[in-house]
């Protein structure tokens, strides 16, 4: 075996200790995309939540999933979620990144984490669910479909997205969002932030052509 490898196989991973054993599976995908997740309980009692677990689902209709931690225990998001039907994404900043980490505190169901944090309480006109003032990006979803994966009760939630605010300088023509324009972080592991840089951006891949950067000069 080449020396400096970790090598893990099957029968290793239950004999590590837990923390160590998130850290390591949580991390190994790569760069997470990072989201405060807003609902409100069908007494009105608002939440907020950070989420590394946020995908692109389909764009016509426009549907994002999240991945939910099982629900054996409890859960205020999908909890209000499913008695509204409605929630919020809303961008990670760099100048509010340790507020939104915060947000992953277990606050008691009566406390609004909003207000725990300091951070600020947007509504919009058709969204029941909360937005983030401070969030330049901010996304209203309606529940659409959820599944359980049956190998460990994690939860697949699917929501239709039906309110967009962007920032206008925050757009390319193209209409890709300008997610380092807007200083948004990333996530690694389940405490750890980076910020963003543009590489490039590459025009569509074809067989016969090598790709070009979009980027302005």
């Amino acid at each position: 075996m080449e020396k400096n490898k970790k090598v893990f196989r099957s029968e290793d991973f239950a004999l590590l200790d837990q923390r160590y054993r998130t850290q390591l599976i949580n991390s190994m995908p790569g760069i997470k995309a990072l989201n405060l997740v807003g609902t409100r309980s069908a007494e009105g009692q608002e939440n907020l939540a950070i989420f590394n677990s946020i995908f692109h689902v389909g764009a016509n209709p426009p549907f994002l999933g999240m991945v939910v931690r099982p629900d054996s225990v409890d859960r205020h998001t999908w909890q209000n979620i499913q008695a509204t039907g409605s929630y919020t994404f809303n961008s990670v900043a760099s100048n509010f990144y340790s507020k939104a980490h915060q947000t992953s505190a277990r606050y008691a169901q009566e406390i609004s984490e909003f207000e725990a944090v300091g951070l600020g309480v947007d509504y919009k006109e058709g969204v029941t669910a909360p937005f983030v003032a401070e969030s330049l990006v901010k996304i209203g979803l309606e529940l659409q479909e959820f599944h359980r994966i049956e190998c460990n009760g994690t939860l697949v939630v699917v929501g239709k997205v039906v309110f967009v605010e962007i920032d206008q300088d925050l757009l390319f023509e193209d209409g890709v969002v300008d997610l380092v324009k807007a200083n948004s972080v990333g996530s690694i592991g389940v405490d750890g932030y980076v910020e963003t840089t543009w590489i490039d951006r590459l025009s569509y891949a074809k067989p016969d052509k090598m790709p070009t950067t979009l980027l302005p000069k």
